[in-house]
């Protein structure tokens, strides 16, 4: 194959948590097709996202910048246009880049409190019009921008034309990128591929699912966290009390988690095809595959639901990365890989050039197996919250590879948690001191 460097398939998933996949041990999880791959490269343990929300991990990761440069700090806005990034540089590099899925980087008007519904339902805010607004994915487009309603799936490509779904939307969208993978096989060129999938972020209902794949988690128990507390959603809107947990969480806890596991599990087979088509096109050794999440979700955890804070149930993320003959077989790394570190960690991989607006760090060495230099933590940050510029929720944090501190904005609240004496994060060390 007369190619200048490796492809690259990049698989995201949604608010896919690190500890509910099989290779990190957790019996409940269907996910052999993940457990492979874990097995055939290496395992980032302590991988973090830099703000475990869809958007702010998204622009960090497309721009290998902190959320204090980019300027992307919550969901429903537009990225900025004026910054290199990962697809850009890549495609000056001589590739050919490609983005099927969500992608949750755009919008035509600045977010209020009073018209999140107006902007999430409004169809301009789901097509990206080509050009700078799609950061280098110049190739091939069937995206959209915002959509959880998985049999009413839905995308664009270059003309403001909604192309609806038949069928259940990350099935179809995985047909997309093995029509692509066929495609690229025929150019001399290099590609890079992003598959980015909505599942397994809510809402977890019996028709968002299909019951081939909730059938086999109808029966399985999942008990509360070690850490679970009785909470509210104050965090995510000021009317969410504690009434509205008693009324909305609690009681549906355990059926969200079998739907959550049933939508992970119809992903990981996704991925099995995937990574089944790069095998059948004889693309695999010459292609990096990685999969990972843009964040967690919490499930009553420390009296939460979903994401955007530091705990390890939000923050952490699976992150497997895989190349025969080129990544060790079945290497685990306990660096502390951040997301601003992956860009230029793959352009590095690739043999592409790491603009100097990177922040992050060239991790190539680590993914190689290979001794180097490393972070001596990951720093995540909300920046801003869901709704308001100013509900005291922002907060900062350092975790290493063994401690997480946190500093959060709301009377200046300390939190410092041994992560290897206390996995659950249940004992605030600094509320001690």
């Amino acid at each position: 194959m007369s190619r200048s460097g490796p492809n690259l398939l990049y698989i995201l998933a949604d608010q896919l948590r690190l500890h509910s996949c099989g290779f990190m041990g957790d019996a409940r999880a269907m996910t052999p097709n993940l457990d492979r791959l874990a097995g055939t490269g290496a395992n980032f343990i302590n991988a973090t996202s830099i703000q475990p929300l869809c958007g702010p991990y998204r622009a960090s990761l497309m721009t290998g910048c902190y959320l204090t440069t980019n300027g992307y700090v919550m969901n429903e806005l537009s990225a900025r246009t004026d910054m290199p990034t990962l697809a850009g540089t890549l495609t000056e590099h001589g590739y050919r880049c490609a983005y099927v899925g969500k992608w949750h980087l755009y919008s035509t008007q600045t977010k209020t409190h009073e018209n999140v519904a107006e902007l999430v339902a409004n169809p301009a805010n789901h097509f990206v019009p080509p050009g700078p607004d799609r950061m280098g994915f110049d190739d091939y487009w069937a995206a959209y921008n915002f959509n959880h309603d998985y049999y009413k799936g839905f995308y664009y490509k270059n003309e403001f034309q909604r192309i609806d779904i038949e069928g259940y939307e990350p099935d179809a969208m995985t047909d997309l990128a093995v029509a692509y993978l066929r495609k690229a096989k025929q150019n001399d060129q290099p590609f890079c591929l992003f598959v980015s999938y909505g599942t397994p972020h809510q809402p977890w209902t019996q028709e968002n699912v299909p019951e081939e794949w909730l059938a086999r988690f109808r029966d399985i128990d999942f008990p509360p966290p070690p850490s679970y507390r009785e909470g509210s959603g104050r965090y995510i809107h000021a009317w969410f009390d504690e009434q509205w947990w008693q009324n909305n969480v609690k009681p549906n806890l355990l059926q969200w988690q079998r739907i959550y596991y049933a939508m992970t599990a119809n992903l990981d087979w996704n991925v099995g095809r995937l990574l089944k088509r790069l095998d059948d096109l004889g693309l695999a050794e010459d292609t990096i595959v990685v999969f990972t999440s843009d964040h967690g979700d919490l499930f009553g955890a420390h009296g939460r639901v979903q994401k955007n804070i530091f705990y390890d149930e939000a923050a952490r993320v699976p992150l497997l990365i895989s190349q025969p003959g080129i990544v060790p077989t079945g290497y685990t790394s306990d660096v502390c890989l951040n997301t601003p570190d992956i860009m230029p960690t793959l352009l590095s991989l690739m043999d592409a050039p790491i603009p100097d607006s990177v922040e992050g760090m060239d991790l190539a060495h680590c993914v190689l197996g290979r001794p180097g230099p490393e972070p001596k933590a990951a720093f995540l940050q909300r920046m801003g919250p869901s709704v308001d510029w100013d509900d005291g929720f922002e907060w900062r944090a350092l975790r290493d590879k063994r401690y997480t501190y946190a500093l959060q904005r709301a009377g200046r609240r300390e939190f410092l948690f041994d992560n290897r004496r206390d996995p659950h994060q249940m004992r605030n060390l600094a509320s001690e001191t």
